[in-house]
């Protein structure tokens, strides 16, 4: 299964960066789910919950209060105005 490259930041940092199976995050028009292959996006993110799935199987949860996500290329950028991990 091919991997994303994840990278969450907030206005003042970097909270994650890495290589992820899958993204899920609460956008003004739902909850979404990104896996490699998904189409390019630009959405406007809701405040709540980023789960990552690590490449490792890991999981990462952040909470993340506006700003937008991002995929294209199998890269995902989350871009909040204040983020971090839980």
């Amino acid at each position: 299964m091919a991997d994303l490259t994840v990278t969450v930041v907030s206005a003042d940092e970097q909270i994650w960066s890495g290589q992820a199976r899958m993204v899920v995050a609460r956008t003004k028009e739902g909850e979404i789910g990104v896996l490699a292959g998904h189409q390019p996006l630009l959405g406007v993110l809701a405040a709540g919950e980023v789960r990552i799935t690590a490449a490792d199987g890991g999981r990462i949860t952040a909470n993340a209060e506006d700003g937008f996500i991002s995929v294209e290329n199998d890269t995902v950028t989350i871009a909040a105005r204040a983020a971090a991990l839980v």
